[in-house]
């Protein structure tokens, strides 16, 4: 008897998200191929598919402590982005969705064509510099160019803060997990979400 194609696309979103919240892989792509080679098929779930198990995997092995940890890295995210309020940061990927879990990283984007000024003020606030690089990534033909910052912030979580170019300021981006618009949280927006709702989601319904 043939399986359920349905079920068998679910049961590779469910190990592909396995091998991400356990750090096998690192990214989607790799984790639905290398899933899918385990289980033997040829099916490849989508981003969101994938997106969805890993969260309920989340809540599975973290418990209450998840929402904890996401009001924390909110605050952090919100401290990082006052020291940066003269490059337009903006909060973006998990932690902005709501949807972080324990090997979550906090995603910044800020905004100038000089990146050494922020690796300076960075520096000048004492905070620890893991390294900073140089990306090339081909976006429909168009290559893009930013430059990525890792760091850790005085409670020890992970920051990877890209540094875009100010022409890209108001560039509007599709997120290729949730195929929405990529809008994040300002500093005004994220204090406001931290006073009224610090567990708020933003992701499609």
């Amino acid at each position: 008897m043939r399986a359920n194609p349905i079920h068998l696309k679910q049961k590779i979103a469910r190990e592909a998200a396995y091998l991400l919240y356990f750090g096998f892989e690192k990214e989607f792509k790799q984790a639905k191929v290398k899933a899918a080679k385990t289980l033997g098929s040829t099916f490849l779930p989508t981003n969101l598919e994938i997106a969805l198990e890993l969260d309920r995997i989340a809540d599975e092995n973290e418990g209450s402590a998840r929402s904890e940890q996401l009001v924390q890295m909110r605050k952090d995210a919100l401290k990082m982005m006052k020291i940066l309020e003269r490059y337009t940061p903006v909060l973006v990927g998990s932690v902005w969705r709501g949807i972080a879990h324990r090997r979550s990283d906090v995603d910044l984007v800020a905004y100038t064509d000089t990146p050494k000024e922020i690796l300076v003020l960075l520096k000048a606030n004492n905070l620890k510099i893991l390294k900073s690089e140089w990306t090339k990534v081909n976006k429909k033909g168009k290559i893009v160019t930013s430059f990525h910052i890792y760091l850790e912030s005085p409670s020890k979580r992970k920051i990877e803060l890209v540094v875009r170019d100010t022409e890209n300021t108001n560039q509007e981006r599709k997120c290729e997990i949730f195929g929405d618009q990529i809008k994040g949280l300002t500093i005004k927006t994220l204090t406001e979400v931290l006073k009224k709702n610090p567990l708020r989601r933003f992701v499609p319904t």
